[in-house]
């Protein structure tokens, strides 16, 4: 049987791949969604091999509720999370950025339970920081960033009281 370790190196080297960033936008999403509503919000696919959550934020222009599911980065306090804005390594923010921008109290899907929470757009140093630990959780998105001219936001979702 083929180590944990060498699956998860296979599917960051994969994650890296301009095919993939053409690809994943289109199914890995939908796939999440799909088996996410199936599983009445007990599983998350794309979350076996990075945890995830389902982003419902309020649409920028729109002011209608968009679903998105996201990969994340737990932060040690089980109260605050990370999520990225690498579209895949594509050229644009992904939508659900402006959204948060616009509209910055969401509420996530995390392993079954609806959690409202309020983004923060990080900047500076404490971006550095954050990014740093990122790059050391999965290592593909060095490589998103490398891809593209723009600065990769990321937000830090906290439970709201």
């Amino acid at each position: 049987m083929i180590g944990m370790p060498v699956v998860v190196r296979a599917v960051q080297k994969v994650s890296s791949t301009r095919g993939f960033a053409r690809v994943a936008p289109h199914v890995v999403p939908a796939l999440d969604r799909a088996v996410h509503r199936l599983t009445r919000g007990k599983v998350l696919l794309s979350a076996q091999m990075l945890p995830g959550v389902i982003l419902t934020s309020t649409g920028a222009r729109s002011g209608l509720p968009r679903r998105t599911p996201l990969a994340c980065m737990p932060e040690e306090n089980g109260r605050s999370w990370i999520l990225v804005g690498s579209n895949f390594g594509r050229t644009g923010h992904p939508a659900w950025t402006a959204n948060l921008r616009a509209h910055p109290d969401a509420e996530i899907s995390w392993k079954g339970a609806d959690i409202p929470v309020r983004a923060q757009l990080l900047q500076g140093e404490e971006r550095a920081a954050v990014w740093k630990n990122l790059l050391a959780f999965w290592p593909p998105y060095a490589t998103y960033q490398a891809r593209v001219e723009r600065e990769i936001r990321l937000f830090r979702i906290v439970r709201r009281s």
